[in-house]
């Protein structure tokens, strides 16, 4: 028996080959998990077309800034579903390009609002959207893509750190809210990985390079990597785990000063 056999997914965030959210659609696929997907409606065709490739016949559109649009999604998911969802995957993220790669101080009010209103508050609108579902299927797992940026200082990343903290913190208290009705609601956070959003990040070539000369494991982080630890979340294998947020990175956490190289290139 494969560990998402009879469960039921929505994984929200694909965008093209390299999105985090496709591998680990990938891995629920492989491990029997039913999936639908959500993406922006800019990229529903893209993302249609790609969901092909997994049998996948379902992908809904919305817009992770308009409540109602996400709404409107989960009741095509509820219709689909017969009310019922296991799993829900939140891999999205947003901000300026000029409020990540300038100067911190320089952001905007409306791109401080963007940032954290897609990047952070459409958890708490997706959570309350699959609550009633996931307490029809007796259970649930909610997991949120974040990075290490939302605890420390990543020069280039700016205002999605201070975003990816407001996650960090709702992850929490979500799953201090959800965690009597048998819903867990926990983390991953991935160490750097090639996506069209990470290119977006000033210098983001370098943290590539630095992860393969500073990590414990001395390379990068991998898709495979992230989508199992996404399964592991998913399954009831991790039956215990909830407010959690898993480090994806190859170990770079357990280093002190990640300005200097592993001691094998000393």
């Amino acid at each position: 028996m494969r560990l998402l056999d009879g469960k039921l997914a929505v994984i929200a965030g694909v965008a093209n080959k390299m999105s985090i959210a496709w591998g680990i659609a990938k891995a629920y696929h492989e491990q029997g998990a039913t999936i639908a997907l959500f993406c922006l409606e800019s990229n529903l065709r893209r993302v249609t077309k790609l969901a092909k490739e997994l049998n996948i016949d379902h992908v809904f559109p919305f817009d992770a800034r308009n409540d109602q649009s996400i709404v409107e999604a989960f009741e095509s998911l509820n219709t689909l579903f017969n009310g019922k969802l296991h799993i829900l995957v939140h891999s999205i993220a947003y901000a300026q390009v000029e409020d990540i790669g300038n100067e911190f101080i320089n952001v905007s009010k409306s791109g401080w609002n963007l940032a954290l209103e897609v990047s952070a508050f459409s958890l708490v609108t997706f959570c309350k959207c699959a609550r009633p579902m996931m307490n029809a299927a007796g259970e649930g797992s909610i997991i949120a893509m974040t990075f290490g940026g939302g605890e420390k200082v990543v020069p280039g990343y700016n205002i999605m750190g201070v975003a990816k903290a407001a996650l960090n913190m709702s992850i929490q208290y979500l799953a201090y809210d959800l965690g009597p009705e048998n819903i867990r609601v926990n983390g991953i956070a991935s160490g750097p990985i090639k996506t069209m959003s990470s290119l977006m990040v000033k210098d983001f070539s370098n943290s590539l390079g630095l992860m393969e000369v500073q990590s414990p494991l001395l390379r990068n982080v991998t898709l495979e990597d992230v989508s199992g630890s996404a399964l592991y979340l998913a399954s009831n294998l991790s039956s215990g785990i909830s407010g959690s947020i898993i480090k994806v990175e190859c170990g770079m956490n357990s280093v002190l000063s990640p300005s200097v190289p592993h001691q094998r290139y000393k």
